[in-house]
């Protein structure tokens, strides 16, 4: 049963779409979810690749995995902590992106911990805005 990602061009919305069979979603024309709108354009999709746990924590304890982190510099800092946080398969949350964003844009760290003081709270996590249709 596949399932196809589509934007809406009439509520400017994502939605993804579950097919019956691969024959299903060729011979018929899909229909938004939220709208029932039919001006749809078919995105490509993101891949995911499943890894064992025990495969993403090799990966985190490969010391060459620390090739190029100077930790004085808040760009490197933050690419690092990205690719850590992309082993981990999990969303870190809004505080964890607030700080990559930061740290990104050249922010010192001690100054990005004094101004989020509950930073490492228990409140990580999201929900995702994606729509799911059944055809």
């Amino acid at each position: 049963m596949p399932i196809y990602e589509y934007y809406c061009n009439d509520c400017k919305r994502r939605v993804s779409l579950l097919w019956q069979s691969f024959a299903d979603a060729a011979s018929r024309d899909p229909v938004c979810p939220r709208c029932h709108g039919t001006n749809l354009r078919r995105l490509i999709s993101k891949v995911a690749v499943l890894r064992s746990e025990e495969s993403r924590l090799d990966n985190l304890s490969d010391p060459s995995s620390l090739g190029g982190l100077d930790e004085d510099d808040p760009k490197s800092m933050a690419r690092f902590m990205r690719k850590m946080a992309n082993e981990t398969g999990e969303d870190l949350g809004p505080e964890f992106n607030e700080v990559i964003g930061r740290l990104e844009a050249g922010e010192d760290p001690e100054s990005i911990e004094k101004s989020m003081p509950d930073l490492g709270g228990d409140d990580a996590g999201g929900e995702s805005g994606d729509d799911f249709g059944v055809m």
